[in-house]
């Protein structure tokens, strides 16, 4: 895992950027996808999808960046199949390293017992998504 990236999201967040934004802006600029764009792009996924407690915003984040490296970009070549089966496998490692996907339930919220803090859920997808990256080189050595 590249340290500075990790550290560099958990800046953006304490910048006040939502758990979505700090991954994705984290990343923007290895898809060409400049900071305000991928700010705004994220913006409605904080707090577990618009403050509604759901689906984290930091794995959000991570499958945000898993389509901008995966998806063709067009219907002429579809990825989404491909996509969606990386997707979970990226949802199951998330869960693993963390006991949940759902940011009431990673808050604590209504348990009073904390499953993992939001730099610890950034943290994990940037890594999650760094080993992503590293994989991927590692197969195109390997061709």
């Amino acid at each position: 895992m590249e340290k500075s990236r990790v550290e560099n999201a958990d800046n953006l967040h304490n910048s006040g950027m939502n758990c979505a934004q700090a991954v994705v802006c984290n990343y923007c600029d290895l898809f060409g996808v400049d900071k305000k764009t991928a700010f705004r792009m994220a913006e409605a996924f904080g707090a577990g999808m618009g403050s509604m407690e759901y689906t984290c915003g930091a794995l959000s984040g991570l499958l945000m960046l898993l389509g901008l490296k995966n998806s063709s970009g067009s219907t002429e070549n579809l990825t989404k199949s491909a996509t969606y089966k990386l997707a979970k496998e990226l949802i199951n490692q998330f869960k693993e390293k963390n006991g949940s996907v759902i940011c009431s339930e990673l808050k604590g919220l209504k348990t009073g017992k904390v499953l993992r803090p939001c730099a610890g859920c950034i943290a994990d997808a940037c890594d999650i998504f760094e080993r992503l990256l590293k994989e991927e080189t590692a197969t195109e050595i390997m061709q």
